[in-house]
């Protein structure tokens, strides 16, 4: 019987799952996440560690490790958990090539970075069915927040990462580079929605507006009802238009240029100089 946990990372307000199957005791994890803070560019693994855990408390086999997106939000803990688990398959969909050939010119990383993907894996296709031991999910891609970001369909439970959120909070922020508010109505109208009414949404983060509770599962159903961007009856234009305008007034993650610099090389820190210490590149504007 497959069986979810969540880890919440309240510093990131983002939602790590562990996706596991109680009889045979294989494992996927999604979205994990390795804390970071800026100001001292400390990082720590309290999180990573607490998930480690709990799939040790449970005696799990963790066959893969998954992203739904390269995140801009927090760095991925990947490798901390291959470093773990040096049997799980780390992966993440296809289109990360386009995120990493976008951001490859924006860092300035030079020849040494590849963008064919290669620092995963595996690549994820659109609508490939994968096995991971006795664990079965669809892959789904819903672009829009990133040219990258895949759902993953785990029988009647879907993954979105940023594509929507809780119905109180809407849908993921589409002014990234190559983001598309177009293309994000197509992802959840089109494909989200077309899900049975009863599958149970599963949220990439929880930023708990008006001081709720925390909250990570709804269904599509719900979501076609109440979602306060995108209903069923949404059109894609009011869609576009109201994403647009609500972007223009979002700040930058916290974390972007760390995030991005190392998700987009699969969760990899930059390589340690001649002192022993790595260094992350921010890029510098003037307004």
């Amino acid at each position: 019987m497959q069986k979810i946990i969540p880890q919440f990372h309240e510093d990131t307000f983002t939602l790590t799952y562990l996706v596991y199957d109680e009889a045979t005791k294989d494992g996927i994890i999604i979205d994990p996440v390795l804390d970071f803070d800026p100001a001292g560019g400390v990082v720590a693994k309290e999180a990573v560690s607490q998930l480690i855990e709990t799939i040790s408390r449970l005696e799990l086999r963790v066959q893969m490790i998954l992203e739904t997106h390269a995140h801009a939000d927090h760095l991925s803990a990947s490798q901390e958990l291959r470093n773990t688990y040096p049997r799980a398959v780390y992966a993440i969909g296809e289109n990360i090539r386009i995120v990493q050939k976008t951001f490859k010119g924006i860092f300035n990383l030079g020849s040494q970075f590849l963008t064919d993907g290669s620092q995963f894996d595996r690549l994820l296709r659109d609508g490939e069915e994968v096995q991971a031991g006795s664990l079965k999910f669809k892959v789904i891609f819903t672009p829009g927040h990133t040219p990258a970001c895949a759902s993953y369909l785990f029988g009647d439970a879907v993954f979105t990462g940023d594509a929507i959120f809780m119905p109180d909070y809407g849908t993921g922020r589409c002014d990234f580079p190559d983001g598309s508010s177009e293309q994000l109505y197509d992802s959840i109208a089109k494909k989200l929605y077309a899900l049975d009414d009863s599958t149970a949404v599963y949220v990439g983060h929880d930023y708990m507006p008006g001081a709720r509770p925390l909250a990570f599962c709804s269904s599509i159903g719900e979501q076609k009802r109440h979602n306060i961007h995108i209903r069923a009856d949404t059109t894609k234009n009011g869609f576009v238009s109201m994403r647009k305008e609500r972007d223009r007034s979002l700040k930058a993650p916290r974390l972007l240029f760390p995030s991005i610099q190392v998700n987009i090389n699969a969760g990899q820190l930059p390589t340690k100089e001649s002192n022993a210490v790595s260094y992350l590149k921010i890029p510098l504007s003037t307004v």
